[in-house]
């Protein structure tokens, strides 16, 4: 299915996550060998941005000036909300992408995680003139974003801006229901406004490659030839409307893998979505904090804690026991979103009388502390 003028396979090379050496530094010549194996399969997408460390600069090397520019789709991201005080300093991020890559134009250009008070820094800034201004001098083919926040606040956002060409998503079948993610209500939105979409996140963070062993019974039971993470790619391609789908692919064995059977890509049947959801059934009876993240807590709370960031964090560690993506995910939510950690708390107990679903909190709070060490 074509989108936006163009034929993308669904597959889409997510640049976050590179292959790193012992010294911390990227793997380039691995990168190299995956940028050719996903070319050679016929895979175009590839996705990048500034605030990856390294990764426009590793793209340049190892797929711009080792191919024709006509042979790959990239794209990259502005994110005005990061580290710019005038409408210059945003501006200026386009430039250096287009220095460090080399690509000559952008594909794909997304302001880049729209939503909450991140939003307000594109329109003081007037990028969506600046960016659409790139698209005219033909700097830039197509014009979008990416989000992170609530079907309402995207619903506005897509109201307010017609003018967007698509927009990039978090789905995942572990999230598709989830109050804190809300992937099926923003792809609804998505679809209501006719929107193309970009999914990012398809196996969260590499989660739902390694998920709970009662989860993987599940998929194994069902066809025990296959990847887990084969599931979760297929799952969000098999969407309607998607233009392709970025996985963070961090090895070449991680690429072999995706690329084999996305290869022929073929929509879950009705067999394989009862199972995807008999997954999704036994991943929601595992016992986590019941928040709900109607943050009612947070309106009361004297010390500004995050406490539906820190459960939902807390919840991600107890069901993929993966700390590292726990913890940035505890970051994000709390300490990047301003809010205090749950360190903070000083059992005062207003939270508790005010929670819809009764959740211990303070004792909660005290496992999270525990749990990231803050």
């Amino acid at each position: 299915m074509a989108y936006l003028g163009e034929e993308i396979k669904k597959l889409g090379f997510g640049l976050m996550r590179l292959p790193r050496l012992e010294d911390g530094t990227i793997d380039i010549e691995q990168v190299k060998q995956m940028v050719d194996l996903f070319l050679s399969k016929g895979f175009t997408y590839f996705d990048t941005a500034r605030v990856y460390p390294n990764s426009e600069d590793a793209i340049r090397q190892a797929l711009v000036e080792r191919y024709p520019r006509d042979k790959f789709t990239l794209a990259t991201k502005n994110a005005a909300w990061i580290n710019c005080k005038t409408r210059e300093d945003a501006i200026a991020q386009f430039e250096t992408s287009l220095a460090r890559t080399g690509a000559g134009y952008f594909d794909f250009y997304l302001l880049h995680n729209l939503g909450e008070m991140r939003t307000e820094f594109f329109e003081r800034f007037k990028m969506w003139d600046f960016v659409f201004e790139k698209k005219r001098e033909g700097k830039i083919k197509h014009v979008g974003f990416s989000f992170h926040s609530t079907p309402e606040e995207l619903d506005a956002i897509l109201t307010a801006h017609p003018e967007a060409e698509f927009v990039q998503l978090q789905i995942n079948w572990a999230d598709w229901e989830n109050p804190a993610i809300q992937s099926r209500g923003c792809y609804e939105v998505a679809r209501k406004h006719g929107k193309p979409i970009v999914i990012m996140e398809p196996i969260k963070g590499g989660s739902l490659a390694n998920p709970p062993d009662e989860v993987k019974a599940v998929f194994k039971a069902a066809n025990p030839d296959t990847s887990i993470a084969s599931w979760a790619i297929r799952f969000a391609a098999s969407l309607d409307g998607i233009i392709t789908v970025l996985s963070g692919m961090s090895t070449l064995d991680q690429m072999k893998d995706n690329v084999a059977y996305m290869e022929n890509f073929k929509r879950l049947d009705d067999s394989e979505r009862a199972t995807v959801e008999e997954a999704s059934k036994v991943l929601a009876g595992i016992p986590v904090i019941p928040c709900t993240v109607c943050d009612y807590c947070a309106k009361v709370c004297p010390q500004n804690i995050g406490i539906s960031g820190s459960f939902t964090a807390y919840n991600i560690l107890t069901l993929y026991k993966n700390k590292e993506f726990a913890a940035g995910q505890y970051e994000w939510l709390v300490e990047r979103h301003n809010k205090n950690n749950a360190s903070k708390c000083i059992k005062c107990g207003a939270c508790e009388r005010v929670c819809p679903q009764h959740i211990p909190i303070r004792k909660n709070l005290i496992k999270v502390a525990e749990a990231f060490g803050k």
